[in-house]
Order: C-alpha cells, then structure tokens, then sequence
C-alpha cells in the first residue's frame, strides 16, 4: 500500500508541474499574440500600409503566434534606386490597403505591409528577392507557397488585379474604391471653352468647318489615341518608361498585358499612323489619273509601308500575350 502512495505521490509531483509550465506557455502565447495583434491595429489605423524594417519583419510576420495573414509589398521607392514602376505599384497596393480599411469587412485577420530595399535589405536577402516590385502572401499558418508570390509580369499590378489574387489567396474579397480624379473634367471644361472662343472670333468665316481633310485628320487623332490606350494612360497615370535597376535599360514596352508605358502608347499612335499613312497613299495612287510610272511606285511605297510597320505593331503585341503564335516579317 506504502509503495503504491508513494508511486502515486511521484506521478503527481512529475505531472503538476507539467501541466502548470505549459498552461503557462500557452498564456503566454496568448499574452504575445494578443499584444502583437493590438500593435498592428493601432498602426493599421494611423495607416493602413505598415512600413516594416528587418526587426518588424521578423516579430510580426516570420515569429509565431501569429492567426493573422499578411500582404506584403517588396519595392524600392528611393530616387537613387530608379524604379519608376514602383511608385505607379505602390500607388495602386495604397488604393487597394485603404480600400480594406474602411471597409465594413474589415478585421483583424488580414494586414497590409511595405518593405523597402534600404529599410530591409537583410529581410530580401532572406527571401531571395532580386526585383522589384514584388507582392506576397504570409498565410495565418504553414509556409507561404509558389502561389503566394503575384505573377505581376503575367497580370499586372492593377488594385482590381491585386484584389482578385487576394481573394484566391485568403477567401477575403475587397471591393476596390478610388479617390475621385477631376482632372478630366477640368481638362474638357476647358477644351470646350477653347472650341467656343475659337468659333466665336470666327463666327464670320467658319468655312474650315467643312473642310473634309481636316475633319479626317481630327478623326484620326482621336481614333489612334483611344486604339493606344491613352485613357487608360489618364485613369491610372503610369511612369513614361521604366529603368532596370540591376542593368540600367530602359523599357519602353511593358511586358505585361495589363499595364503599359506612356512611351509604348506613343510608340503605338506611331506605328499606326504610318499603316494609314500607307494605305491612304495606295488608295491616292488608285485614285489618281497621273504618270502610270509614279502611281505604281507609290502602291509599292504604300505596301512597303502597311507591311514593315504592321509587322512592328504585331510584334508589340506578341511581346506582351507571350502565348500569341502569330507573327509577320519580323518576331
């Protein structure tokens, strides 16, 4: 009976304290994830971006516990560093943050970040980053996957875009609200009034108004400008050109079919006022009664023309649908 006791006496000394040490770890979990959670609140709500440095990075994302998910924005946003992409990504990643913020579905699951390169070198190093910008998802638990690194050379950075990957990440859908932007309004106002001076010094001789040539050539103008994306140049205002950091180029053409460069629109209005530049001078030398020899140089100017400079367009639209399998005279 005595060895039994003292078998029984033995157990309970080795298991109390057991039971006590890790009731008391995981209040204290508790006591950390509640303090860490209460922490991102309050900076979530002086701005809904956190800007995290190495130390911040390691605490609040890569140590445990944590029942939080966090996006992330890796980018690079010192003028030394010539990334004129990432201040249009970062404008968009803002619109997207604000967007999660004020909205009723807001809580304390989900939480927007930002890592700059010379705030936290260290923490891209750990994670292999050698671009910007770049957009990942730290699930609640386990490892982030393949998946939880956006694609943006594939889908753009767009705040729709960034939205949409999110919901396939977290189940969380965000509805995308954008500041009001009067400046196309302004801009109108002012044309119309420019137009209305304009007839009315005229008012006595308004005889350009039927002037053929000169409505086709405005026609054009406005027709080449919408085919280029000059719009959506105006909605979402990116950089002219983008310069790779690590080789200095210069991309006039984003790879991506969800964004562009004010340059590529450029390039674009180009490449198809010269196609209509040839066909007008074909149609001209069908049209035409003078010397045979001079009409027939002109068809094969205005050929040369359609052929070279559609070829080039098409190539510009191969260079951003990677999978599209058609080309002509140039690849």
């Amino acid at each position: 009976m005595d060895a039994r006791f003292m078998i029984f006496v033995l157990f309970l000394v080795m298991v109390i304290p057991l039971t006590c040490s890790q009731n008391s770890v995981k209040r204290k979990d508790a006591s950390s994830l509640g303090e860490k959670v209460r922490q991102l609140m309050d900076w979530s709500a002086k701005r809904p971006v956190i800007r995290l440095n190495g130390d911040k990075f390691k605490q609040f994302v890569k140590a445990t516990p944590r029942n939080y998910s966090f996006i992330i924005m890796f980018t690079a946003l010192s003028p030394s560093r010539q990334c004129a992409i990432c201040k249009q990504a970062s404008e968009e990643f803002q619109i997207v943050a604000n967007s999660w913020r004020y909205s009723n579905a807001f809580t304390n699951r989900l939480f927007f970040a930002m890592v700059d390169f010379d705030e936290g070198a260290d923490v891209f190093q750990s994670l292999s980053l050698n671009t910007a910008p770049s957009f990942m998802h730290f699930p609640a638990k386990g490892k982030a996957k393949d998946k939880d690194t956006m694609d943006i050379n594939r889908i753009g950075f767009s705040a729709e875009m960034i939205t949409k990957w999110i919901a396939e990440r977290t189940d969380i859908h965000i509805r995308v609200f954008r500041p009001p932007n009067y400046s196309g309004t302004i801009a109108l106002s002012l044309l119309f009034m420019l137009v209305a001076g304009l007839l009315f010094l005229r008012r006595n001789n308004l005889e350009f108004l039927y002037n053929k040539t000169a409505w086709g050539i405005a026609c054009l103008c406005v027709v080449f400008a919408m085919i280029s994306g000059q719009m959506w140049n105006h909605i979402r205002s990116p950089p002219y050109a983008h310069r790779v950091p690590h080789t200095g180029q210069v991309q006039y053409i984003h790879s991506s079919n969800q964004a562009q460069f004010i340059a590529e629109s450029h390039i674009v209005i180009l490449l198809n006022a010269a196609i209509a530049i040839g066909f007008i001078v074909m149609n001209e030398a069908a049209s035409s009664k003078g010397n045979i020899g001079k009409r027939r140089i002109l068809v094969v100017v205005g050929l040369a023309f359609i052929a070279i400079f559609f070829s080039l367009l098409l190539s510009v639209f191969r260079s951003k649908y990677h999978s599209y399998p058609y080309s002509f005279l140039i690849r």
